[in-house]
């Protein structure tokens, strides 16, 4: 096979590409769920930035992953001084470094360059920056204080961050171990009415914010013997056109809630939750983003390293532990939702 039929593209983009408004770009490149960190004082600046690096020059999304490691090597630079004027400095040069670690990921989905190899090396650059920070920070304020107490922050740091993405990880990989039994199910329990077609209410949810999901789970209360329903107050598989489906759900396609049981006991939630992604924010709102912004920007521009740690990391422990809760409650409702289509088969092979 020649190096031509290897590489295909080559030669296109070699042309001037064709970038289109901005409104498109936002389109094309903003996530619909992000860090309200991220959304606020992120992507304003890193958007346009985006459409203008795609037009102008030929930058890959890895080198601006480069680009935004080296300068976050810079901010820890500036870190390890220990005076403040030095810190305000790694604080902007830090967030500079994170609007690039944005745009890396936005030049891929904008040009079509996204690769593998560049998420790894992202993600990977991404822990060793916070580390290196992490300890130049807190080994600077040592230095200059003698307070042994940033010698354990430096450690917590570290460590939060990596409990942070080894938990996304594992809750990730179970949520998809439930996903992929209920749709096993699901095709061996219905195949014989050809109903193959499954979603799940939070990527519905996702996509359409504006959904009224109480008033549709209170009709489904009070309708407990509709096709798909579960015991209790209201159904956690629920089939479309049937009260609890969102609106607009074809009828052939059978709507799974994994997360019935949790917004049962915090009705609030979906009104919070509707309100943050009309916004485009997550309802994760003091993630991995927050708890870097907190840590090396807001502390050491306000010259208050100690107190901005505490509080980011401990608010980061509780989102990640309503996290681990809702995962609780979603695995009950997981269970409940495999014997609901467990039961017709079983009868079945009575009789």
């Amino acid at each position: 096979m020649s190096q031509q039929s290897l590489r295909p593209d080559t030669a296109a983009r070699r042309e001037p590409r064709e970038i289109p408004p901005l409104a498109e770009v936002r389109r094309i490149t903003e996530k619909k769920r992000d860090a309200w960190w991220t959304v606020l004082l992120v992507d304003p600046v890193a958007t346009p930035l985006v459409r203008q690096t795609a037009l102008r020059t030929r930058i890959t999304p890895n080198q601006i992953t480069w680009g935004a490691f080296l300068l976050g090597l810079g901010s820890a630079v500036c870190f390890a001084f220990g005076d403040w004027r030095w810190l305000c400095l790694g604080a902007v040069i830090y967030h500079l470094s994170f609007i690039l670690d944005c745009m890396d990921g936005k030049v891929a989905r904008l040009t079509g360059q996204g690769s593998v190899f560049g998420a790894w090396l992202d993600f990977v650059f991404d822990r060793i920056r916070v580390m290196v920070c992490g300890v130049a920070l807190m080994g600077g304020q040592y230095e200059r204080t003698g307070d042994v107490t940033y010698v354990w922050l430096a450690l917590a740091v570290v460590g939060l961050d990596t409990l942070r993405y080894i938990n996304s990880l594992e809750i990730f990989k179970v949520r998809y171990t439930m996903r992929k039994q209920i749709k096993a199910r699901v095709r061996a329990a219905r195949r014989a009415e050809n109903q193959a077609e499954l979603a799940f209410m939070e990527d519905l949810l996702r996509e359409n914010p504006e959904a009224d999901v109480e008033r549709d789970q209170a009709a489904a209360a009070a309708a407990p013997g509709e096709p798909g329903a579960l015991p209790g107050p209201a159904p956690a598989a629920v089939e479309p056109g049937e009260p609890g489906a969102p609106a607009g759900v074809p009828r052939s396609r059978q709507v799974i809630d994994l997360h019935q049981e949790f917004r049962g006991r915090f009705p609030a939630y979906l009104r919070a939750r509707s309100f943050l992604l009309r916004h485009r924010i997550r309802t994760h709102l003091v993630s991995g983003v927050e708890f870097q912004m907190g840590v090396f920007i807001l502390g050491p521009l306000f010259d208050a390293v100690i107190p901005a740690t505490i509080v980011s990391g401990a608010l980061l422990l509780v989102f990640e532990l309503a996290i681990i809760y809702k995962l609780l409650l979603s695995t009950r409702d997981f269970t409940r939702t495999i014997d609901s289509f467990e039961q017709p088969v079983t009868t079945t092979t009575a009789a």
